[in-house]
């Protein structure tokens, strides 16, 4: 059942100074319910973005250092940056789980319900830690058996396998910084989180070059690099929430399931996971293929990916703040402001992905060579970026769709969309489409990115247009 607040629940003055009074750190915050749009966003995105990019640069100082100043520099690009669809395959349940915390925690404080926000931070902290675990132990187990379904190649597959048993072991704290940071941008902070992960991002770029160059370690070094960074950030975001006030404060104390705000959270975010995990098994089926290219093909893929990785998270911050917007607006009840978000945030992911995916790729062949000196690599790199990066403005729009659903509480059916609009039709192309004699080239895998993004954006269009509907109705009954 969704929540919807009108504005008669909330008088005008709570509805102002209820959420910025509940405690002192409002000046981190946004109220996303009144005041232009457009500004706010852009407030709230920037630090997204630059937050998102360094994170990214967790992964390509890895790639680049490995790539650049390891004693087997191809290989080990190719075993760290061909492990990328499988950690996303098996960690996105659980991240899933952290859009479903943004989404509560978001609609309480847009209301100015101090009791269920303090029950959100909790509850979502506490999960964060059992996840943790969870996927350490699965990841350090089960590391080589999952590489060798992905038809990994013989030559790459033992760094591989080193490099994901090491990063796995550091899940825990992934988890709680990915947990601890939907719960400050729920209430529009992304300030914080970007200045831990600056602290966490040039302590791994220096860890990368002292474990690579000065130890002599290969793929084991970076990777140790990655999970020190990472507890390093996570470390900072739990000190952060627990120094704040009112329902956003964390108390160790206090830890504990509350059993409904578990079900919401898993209502929204066990399909936003789910989803999430079938988009990476579709990618793992689209690395397979790669992967029978060889080790050249995967180098190049592996750059390129790493590529545009920054042009996605340019994109996915609006993703994330269509989430966020629409979820305070819900609890305050603002059915028309809702509209005019979705409308914003497409507008900007949609000049944002035409600027940044254009200009990768037209430079290209200079931002390839940051990862490898090979110009065979360059030339398979360059394949990629003309069938998926050029055109990834595509995926941002659809993305920023799926968050406004996701805002209003429609979870299910972005999922539902989701998995027949990208993982089956991604799975039907490459087991038929890319089966024939004439489309056996590389080109023919990449090219079911844009096709997929075309087939779901418009779906997605036509279900918000319908659930809108449904909460106006909603709304009007209350």
């Amino acid at each position: 059942m969704i929540r919807c607040y009108n504005k008669a629940e909330f008088p005008q003055e709570k509805r102002m100074k209820s959420p910025m009074a509940l405690h002192r750190s409002a000046r981190y915050e946004i109220d996303m319910t009144h005041g232009p749009i457009l500004k706010k966003l852009l407030l709230f995105t920037v630090p997204l973005i630059l937050s998102s990019i360094l994170q990214l640069l967790f992964n390509a100082a890895d790639v680049v250092v490995v790539g650049r100043f390891a004693r087997q520099g191809d290989l080990c690009l190719a075993a760290v940056g061909s492990t990328g669809s499988l950690t996303s395959l098996i960690v996105n349940m659980f991240v899933g789980l952290s859009v479903g915390t943004n989404v509560v925690v978001a609609r309480a404080w847009g209301s100015g319900d101090h009791k269920a926000m303090e029950e959100s931070v909790h509850t979502s902290m506490l999960v964060s830690v059992v996840s943790g675990v969870i996927l350490a132990v699965v990841g350090v187990i089960g590391a080589r058996v999952f590489l060798e379904w992905m038809n990994t190649p013989e030559e790459v597959i033992d760094l591989s396998s080193l490099y994901l048993r090491i990063y796995f072991a550091g899940m825990p704290a992934n988890m709680i910084y990915n947990f601890g940071s939907a719960i400050l941008r729920s209430v529009g902070d992304t300030r914080r989180p970007l200045i831990y992960l600056i602290i966490a991002g040039v302590l791994n770029v220096i860890l990368n070059l002292f474990f690579v160059i000065v130890l002599h370690m290969d793929v084991e070094g970076v990777a140790l690099a990655t999970i020190i960074s990472q507890a390093v950030s996570a470390t900072l975001v739990v000190i952060c929430l627990m120094r704040s006030e009112g329902g956003l404060r964390l108390t160790l104390k206090k830890l504990r399931i509350a059993g409904d705000t578990l079900k919401e959270i898993a209502r929204i975010g066990l399909p936003a996971g789910f989803q999430g995990v079938l988009f990476s098994i579709s990618n793992v089926m689209i690395q397979s293929s790669i992967n029978a290219f060889g080790a050249t093909v995967m180098a190049g893929s592996s750059a390129a990916g790493n590529l545009e990785g920054f042009v996605y998270v340019g994109m996915n911050a609006f993703h994330q703040a269509a989430v966020s917007f629409s979820s305070q607006n819900l609890g305050a009840g603002e059915y028309k402001r809702i509209w005019r978000i979705a409308v914003v945030c497409q507008v900007c992911v949609t000049v944002v992905g035409l600027l940044m995916g254009v200009g990768v790729w037209f430079f290209g062949s200079e931002l390839l060579r940051i990862y490898t000196t090979s110009q065979e690599v360059v030339n398979a790199g360059l394949v990629r970026l003309t069938y998926v990066c050029l055109p990834y403005a595509l995926c941002g729009m659809m993305d920023v769709m799926t968050g406004s659903l996701r805002g209003i509480g429609y979870s299910m059916t972005p999922m539902l969309v989701s998995i027949l609009g990208i993982c089956v039709f991604r799975v039907a192309w490459i087991a038929t489409v890319c089966k024939l004699p004439a489309c056996s080239d590389i080109d023919f895998v990449y090219l079911s990115y844009p096709i997929s993004w075309i087939i779901t954006l418009i779906a997605h269009t036509i279900c918000f247009v319908w659930a809108m509907r449904r909460v106006k109705v909603k709304l009007n009954a209350q």
